[in-house]
């Protein structure tokens, strides 16, 4: 891959994000509402654990929320790049499709990492303190990035089967909600813990909850998460590679 062309990629993607106001609103202002408004709403709920309330509880859950949302955001940006006819500009290069996806993936991993990096603040305002130290918020940035992969992966194919921006919005929730229900800050039952097992945000949150609850590190189960999950965003991105050749660059 020529990491100039990449780079190029990468930024005219992020410049046409921050000149859009609805992509900037769900980067950046939803997630923050968001995280206020579970805070005031459950900060004072108590869990039955010393010193940890119902939002203390919830809050690995809306680290990955933020991320999930990315699926939307590439799925409109996908989309606007075919319609407006960038898309058949970049056909006519030598850019190759795991170039354009690889540009992708980064651009909208730092993304990733602002909208986490907000939640983190306006948690941390509101009273949310994890534990683990650095070790464990290095170890829980990985699990950020291999989850951001993984949105990006459903939001290009989301997009490349799509045929205009709001059918693009549209299927995007089909991989967003069953996220969000399944997934993130919603408590589960055993029924729905077997439909969260095939979720890439279930193992992000449960390993952050692990993380941010004080267990050891080196817990087995924090690395089973992230084997599984690194495995999801490998075979996502590679099925959207593989969905861009046929569809993408029609």
């Amino acid at each position: 891959m020529n990491r100039q062309r990449i780079m190029a990629l990468v930024n005219m993607q992020l410049k046409k994000i921050i000149r859009e106001p609805a992509y900037l609103f769900l980067m950046l202002l939803f997630p923050a509402a968001l995280t206020f408004v579970f805070g005031l709403a459950f900060g004072t709920f108590e869990t039955g654990v010393p010193g940890m309330s119902q939002f203390d509880m919830m809050a690995p859950g809306l680290f990955a929320y933020a991320c999930i949302f990315i699926i939307m955001i590439v799925a409109q940006s996908f989309t606007d790049d075919r319609e407006n006819g960038l898309l058949k500009r970049i056909n006519i290069t030598p850019t190759t499709s795991a170039e354009f996806m690889g540009s992708h993936i980064i651009s909208n991993t730092i993304l990733s990492i602002i909208q986490v990096a907000i939640v983190t603040i306006c948690s941390l305002l509101i009273g949310f303190r994890p534990e683990g130290g650095i070790g464990g918020f290095l170890l829980a940035f990985i699990f950020i990035v291999l989850l951001s992969v993984c949105s990006v992966g459903f939001g290009l194919i989301t997009a490349s089967i799509s045929k205009s921006s709001g059918t693009a919005t549209g299927l995007s929730f089909l991989f967003i909600l069953p996220q969000m229900f399944f997934g993130t800050f919603i408590p589960l039952t055993d029924t729905t813990r077997l439909i969260a097992a095939v979720l890439p945000s279930y193992y992000a949150t449960d390993a952050l909850s692990l993380v941010f609850t004080g267990t050891p590190l080196i817990d087995l189960a924090i690395w089973i998460d992230l084997l599984i999950l690194l495995a999801m965003s490998a075979a996502i991105i590679i099925l959207g590679i593989l969905i861009f050749k046929k569809y993408g660059k029609i």
